[in-house]
C-alpha cells in the first residue's frame, strides 16, 4: 500500500547537496519563543527514544531535527525558522515512519505504535486531518483491492475474472474521484495541491484526434495532447511540492520519457517548463534548473554536454542562479568555456604542433574524409594497448574509411614518445607540444589519456572519447548515414 500513498523511506543523514532558499519570516505562536513547534504523543515508544524529522527534498529525504521520547511517549519538535512547506517524515525506532503535512507550524498529533495511521489524531491543522483522512480512505480501497486481485488471481472462469478486473479498476477510479472531488471543496489547502498533482490524465479527457489531410485520424494527437497538458495539475510556484516525493517523478518522467533524448529537444523543454515558473528566487526554480543541468552534464551519452552548456549560458551565467557562490559560478563558466568549442557539429579548435622532425603540422593539413584526433601518453599503460590497437585500424581500413590520424603526445619528454613511434611503427601524423605553449589540453577537455575525437571533412566534430574499438563501426554508421550529404 505504501506504493499508492507516497515512496519509500531512504533517509539521507548528511547535509543537504543544495542550499534551502531563505525562509520567510516566522510567525511565532503567542508565548512562545520559536518558529514552529509540533508536538507528538505515541503510545508504546520507550522513553529516551531519539525520534528523526526529515523532508523530502526531490527524490531524497534529509534530516531536519531530533527529539527524544519522555516517559509518557511524547516528544517535540521545534526551531526558530519557519518549517518550509512539503510532506515531512517523523522517522521512529526500527526504521518505521509516518508522514505529516508541514503547512501550520504550531499542531499537535496522537497515535500508538499498533497503527499509526487508524489511530492518529490531529489537533491544530486542517493539513493533516485532512491528509489523514485522506490516508484511512486509501487504506480501506487497498483492503478492497487485495481482496479482488486475490480473488482474480484464484478465479478459474475468464468471465469472474473480469469481474473482479473490473473492481480493480473500480477501486482506482474511486480514489481518483476522491482526490478531484477534495481539490474542488478546499482549493487553498497545500494538500489539495500535492493531491491534485498526483491526477493523471485518463483517455477520456483527450478529445478525438483530428483528421490528417488522408483522412487517417492523426495518430500523434493523443501523444501531443497529453505532453502539452501535462504540467496543468501542477502548480509550479508552490516551491513546497519539492518537498514531496511526487515533483521529481513527474520531473524526471517529462524529460526522459516525453523528451526526445537530444540535446535540442532538451534544451527546448527545459526553457519551457522555466517559462512557467514565475518566482525566480524559489526552490522549484532552483531545483529544475539543478536537476536538468546535474542529468546531462554527468551523462555518460555523447554529446549531451549541450545541455550542460545550455544550461550555463541561459540560467547559471546570467545571475539567475541564487543559490551557488562565486567560486562555484567561476567554476561553471570555466567548465562552460571549454565545452561549448567542443559540441558535436562545431569545428574543431585550431592546433599546429612540431612532429618528431621539429616540422610543425596542422590537422587541418589532412585532406582526408575524415580525421581522427587522438590525445595520448607514451607512459599510460592503457595507451600503450590502445595505440597499437589503432594503428593496427589505420592500415587496414584507412583506404577503405577514407581517415587519417593526427597523433598528439601529452608529455613534453621526446624519447620515450619516439621510442615508442618506432618500436610500434606509428605512420600517421605524430606531434607533440614540447614547451606546452598551444593550451591543447583546456582547449580539448584532456584530463584523462588516451582522448579521441572524430571530425568530418571540414574538420567539425563528430564524435568524441570514444573507444579505439568503436571506430571502424562509427565511421561505416556515420559513412552510410551522413557521408554523401557532406557540403
Amino acid at each position: 500500500m505504501k506504493k499508492i500513498l507516497f515512496a519509500g523511506i531512504a533517509l539521507v543523514l548528511s547535509q543537504m547537496a543544495m542550499s534551502q532558499a531563505v525562509s520567510p519570516k516566522p510567525k511565532v505562536a503567542p508565548g512562545s519563543p520559536n518558529a514552529y513547534e509540533l508536538k507528538f504523543k505515541i503510545n508504546g515508544l520507550k522513553a529516551k527514544d531519539t525520534i528523526l524529522l526529515a523532508n523530502y527534498f526531490g527524490d531524497k529525504q534529509y534530516l531536519k531535527d531530533t527529539a527524544i521520547v519522555n516517559a509518557k511517549g511524547e516528544f517535540q519538535f521545534d526551531g526558530k525558522t519557519k518549517l518550509p512547506n512539503g510532506i515531512y517524515l517523523v522517522v521512529l525506532p526500527g526504521k518505521q515512519y509516518f508522514e505529516i503535512i508541514c503547512k501550520e507550524q504550531f499542531f499537535s498529533m496522537e497515535t500508538d505504535t499498533k497503527d499509526y495511521t487508524k489511530n492518529m489524531k490531529v489537533s491544530g491543522s486542517v493539513e493533516n486531518k485532512a491528509f489523514y483522512d485522506y490516508l484511512n480512505y486509501i487504506v480501506t480501497q487497498g483492503k478492497k483491492a487485495e481482496e479482488s486481485k486475490k480473488l482474480m488471481d484464484s478465479a478459474k472462469v475468464e468471465a469472474d475474472k473480469n469481474k473482479y478486473r473490473d473492481e480493480l479498476v473500480g477501486v482506482e477510479r474511486d480514489i481518483i474521484k476522491y482526490r478531484k472531488e477534495f481539490v474542488k471543496s478546499n482549493p487553498d489547502l497545500f494538500v489539495s495541491k500535492v493531491f491534485k498533482s498526483m491526477i493523471e490524465m485518463e483517455n477520456g479527457d483527450i478529445p478525438e484526434s483530428p483528421k490528417l489531410s488522408n483522412g487517417r485520424p492523426d495518430s500523434t494527437f493523443p501523444f501531443r495532447y497529453y505532453k502539452s497538458h501535462y504540467w496543468d495539475n501542477i502548480d509550479l510556484n508552490e516551491d513546497g511540492l519539492v518537498r514531496t516525493p511526487i515533483f521529481h517523478s513527474k520531473l524526471e518522467k517529462y524529460i526522459k520519457q516525453l523528451t526526445l533524448q537530444v540535446p535540442d529537444s532538451i534544451n527546448k523543454e527545459a526553457d519551457y517548463i522555466i517559462s512557467k515558473i514565475k518566482d525566480r528566487k524559489g526552490e522549484i526554480f532552483k531545483y529544475v534548473v539543478w536537476y536538468i543541468t546535474n542529468q546531462y552534464e554527468t551523462s555518460q551519452v555523447m554529446g549531451m554536454d549541450a545541455v550542460f552548456v545550455h544550461m550555463a549560458e541561459n540560467y547559471y551565467l546570467t545571475g539567475q542562479a541564487y543559490w551557488i557562490s562565486e567560486d562555484v559560478e567561476n567554476k561553471i563558466r570555466d567548465r562552460y568555456n571549454t565545452l561549448k568549442y567542443l559540441l558535436l557539429g562545431k569545428l574543431a579548435p585550431p592546433l599546429s604542433l612540431p612532429d618528431t622532425a621539429g616540422k610543425y603540422k596542422s590537422f587541418t593539413s589532412l585532406k582526408s574524409k575524415y580525421t581522427v584526433l587522438v590525445f595520448w601518453d607514451p607512459n599510460c599503460g592503457h595507451c600503450q594497448k590502445e595505440l597499437p590497437k589503432l594503428r593496427d585500424i589505420y592500415e587496414k581500413s584507412k583506404a577503405k574509411l577514407g581517415f587519417d590520424v593526427y597523433s598528439v603526445c601529452t608529455e613534453t619528454d621526446p624519447t620515450p614518445w619516439k621510442n615508442f613511434i618506432k618500436n610500434n611503427n606509428l605512420k600517421f601524423t605524430n606531434v607533440y607540444d614540447p614547451k606546452n605553449e598551444s593550451g591543447f589540453r583546456k582547449m580539448y577537455d584532456i584530463y584523462s589519456t588516451p582522448v579521441m575525437y572524430i571530425l568530418d571533412e571540414q574538420k567539425k566534430i563528430i564524435a568524441k572519447r570514444i573507444a579505439v574499438e568503436q571506430l571502424e563501426e562509427f565511421l561505416q554508421n556515420y559513412d552510410r548515414a551522413f557521408g554523401k550529404k557532406q557540403p
